[in-house]
């Protein structure tokens, strides 16, 4: 009787420790898409930027003609 009862808990632990670990991969996945997230945003700001500039030098490089 000893072990089949130790068998359920053990299975029943690896259940367990399997769901934490899933809930902290979940967890870190969320942090990961949020950072992805913001850097995108930084460089779509980065290339607005670039843009605006070129646009700048472009227009003072017609005007020394």
């Amino acid at each position: 009787m000893f072990w089949p009862m130790l068998a359920i808990a053990l299975g029943f632990l690896g259940i367990a420790v399997l769901g934490v670990l899933a809930i902290r991969v979940f967890v870190e996945v969320q942090r990961l898409g949020r950072q992805v997230a913001h850097t995108t945003e930084r460089i779509s700001q980065a290339a607005d930027d670039l843009e605006t500039a070129a646009f700048g030098l472009a227009r003072t490089g017609e005007s020394l003609r």
